[in-house]
């Protein structure tokens, strides 16, 4: 056996030496010595275990980051939710207000129109007088027609003030040109009227000129008849001359044509 060998590595010649004796090999390729490829060993593992280090402090961090992100989102979230809420509950507030501000104003509002339905209650009961003068207005008015300042005469010339006659006038329902159209019949029904003649003889009576012109527009009557009957009411209680008579007629107001009719037919 050999004692105390030692291998040493060169190139193209390898050595054997022992303490017995020395053994020269001779080889054509160029060999490593061991001691560099023992040296390298370590190199390659310190390099794989710096990587793996590197590795795992990139994945450490890439969870690192993920979470952080994960954690960022997450408040987001909730304060997105939190500003959601404060704003609904914000729009709940608002919309209460806004309702308990038209209550209070339809409160008012009903307050207000109370107030002046009773006011206007009481204006329209009325004093004893005054409900006194407003049932005598509508007798009279039952039975025959009157146009308003006429009523309120009559309620006058009955004893009552005109703030009382006033008050019944305005108070009663009635309508003034159904009044002026019957006034107008009642004229017409005892005695003759040109057109113009029965329109002034109304307005003499209180009504006014649209209620006067309504009611003889409404009536139905023949106002060459209405002449005829003139120029025989005159000729009854005077004497006329026939052109006269013509100038008498046309004065009431009625036509030329009407008057000339008239006078001819009763002959004068």
């Amino acid at each position: 056996m050999w004692k105390n060998k030692k291998l040493v590595a060169t190139a193209g010649l390898i050595v054997l030496l022992s303490g017995c004796g020395e053994e020269t090999l001779e080889k054509d390729e160029p060999v490593l010595e061991t001691t560099e490829v023992e040296a390298a060993e370590p190199e390659k593992a310190e390099e794989e275990v710096a990587q793996d280090e590197a590795e795992e402090k990139e994945k450490a961090e890439a969870e690192e980051q993920a979470k952080a992100e994960t954690e960022a989102k997450e408040k987001a979230a909730v304060e997105e939710k939190a500003k959601a809420e404060a704003e609904q509950q914000k729009k709940a507030e608002d919309q209460v207000k806004v309702e308990a501000e038209e209550k209070a104003k339809a409160e008012e509002l009903a307050k207000a129109e109370a107030e002046e339905a009773a006011r206007k209650e009481a204006e329209n009961a009325g004093s004893a007088s005054q409900q006194q003068a407003a049932r005598m207005a509508e007798e009279y008015l039952s039975y025959t027609a009157f146009s308003k300042s006429g009523l309120i005469d009559q309620l006058e010339f009955e004893g009552f003030s005109n703030a009382d006659a006033t008050f019944a006038s305005e108070k009663i329902d009635v309508n003034w040109s159904e009044q002026a159209v019957k006034a107008a019949e009642n004229y017409i029904a005892y005695t003759a009227f040109s057109r113009k003649g029965l329109i002034e003889q109304l307005e003499f009576e209180g009504y006014s000129n649209d209620n006067a012109t309504y009611a003889v527009d409404e009536i139905t009557v023949d106002w060459s008849e209405q002449a005829i009957l003139a120029a025989e009411n005159y000729i009854e209680y005077t004497s006329f001359s026939r052109s006269g008579l013509i100038e008498q007629l046309e004065f009431e107001g009625h036509s030329k044509a009407d008057a000339t009719n008239a006078v001819d037919v009763i002959g004068l």
